[in-house]
């Protein structure tokens, strides 16, 4: 399902325009990504739950080449199925 074709959704459930319900998922996914720059969590009960964590540096190799590089520390995005979520998607 791509953006578009989720706000369509989201706005025939809601009774939105498509202009609102643009803004509010917007607004939503801007509101997560700043909580997670800043190391916050946000949970969704049932839902699941995004937040980061750390990935140390290391050395890698490269398939096929064997050529060794180093990968620097960085930060990664993680998210934690919510029981709900997890239950509906196996029922499906």
């Amino acid at each position: 399902m791509k953006k578009a074709e989720f706000i369509q959704a989201v706005s025939e459930k809601a009774g939105l325009s498509k202009k609102d319900t643009s803004e509010v998922v917007d607004a939503v996914l801007e509101t997560i990504q700043e909580a997670l720059v800043a190391k916050k969590s946000v949970s969704f009960i049932g839902f699941g739950t995004f937040s980061t964590s750390p990935r140390a540096a290391r050395t890698a190799r490269v398939p096929g080449t064997s050529q060794i590089v180093e990968v620097p520390a960085t930060t990664a995005v993680k998210f934690k199925v919510g029981k709900k979520l997890k239950e509906a998607v196996a029922k499906a």
